[in-house]
């Protein structure tokens, strides 16, 4: 006959490594900055940690030209993925965030490398900027996006509609209204 100590064992660890596995995720937020002391930007933020490794993630990725300069009005410039500072982070805005699965969150990694990757001169104010990474990561985790948006140049109204189109997504705490 069992013990109610093993008894409570055979029904606690069960519950106990549920809650384990549960807190072990990765979460992304999407971020725009407005425009200021830099140029208005959009980018996303990865927290976490991965349920295959139990690595913790803490890294954000966006898109910008390489020299943020007047060339930019004129055409292709040379572009990058980027990571900011945590005080740049904090001072933009929030919109929304989703749980990954492994699985999304490798995908991210790979979308972010084929950004990272692209043939130079990569960066096109019209074309091939920061919104358009966010769109694609968005895009690549199963968000709708608008493709004739009138957003393409302003990060902060697109994220705002990447938001009101998809409903079922996590509002951030600082959202923007």
């Amino acid at each position: 006959m069992l013990s109610i100590r093993a008894f409570c064992v055979i029904l606690i660890a069960p519950l106990l490594f549920w809650a384990s596995a549960a807190q072990a995720a990765v979460t992304i937020t999407f971020y725009s900055h407005d425009f200021g002391s830099s140029f208005p930007h959009a980018f996303v933020v990865l927290k976490g940690t991965l349920d295959s490794t139990g690595d913790k993630v803490d890294i954000n990725y966006g898109f910008t030209a390489v020299n943020v300069s007047p060339n930019i009005l004129f055409g292709s410039v040379k572009g990058k993925i980027e990571t900011s500072k945590p005080k740049y982070v904090a001072n933009s805005d929030a919109h929304f965030s989703m749980v990954l699965s492994d699985r999304q969150y490798y995908a991210v990694i790979a979308k972010m490398v084929e950004w990272r990757d692209w043939p130079q001169k990569s960066y096109n104010l019209n074309k091939h900027n920061c919104v358009h990474f966010v769109a694609e990561v968005a895009q690549t985790l199963g968000l709708k996006t608008n493709p004739k948006t009138n957003y393409w140049k302003k990060p902060k109204s697109f994220l705002r509609e990447v938001r009101r189109l998809n409903p079922g997504v996590r509002v951030a705490a600082n959202a923007p209204d």
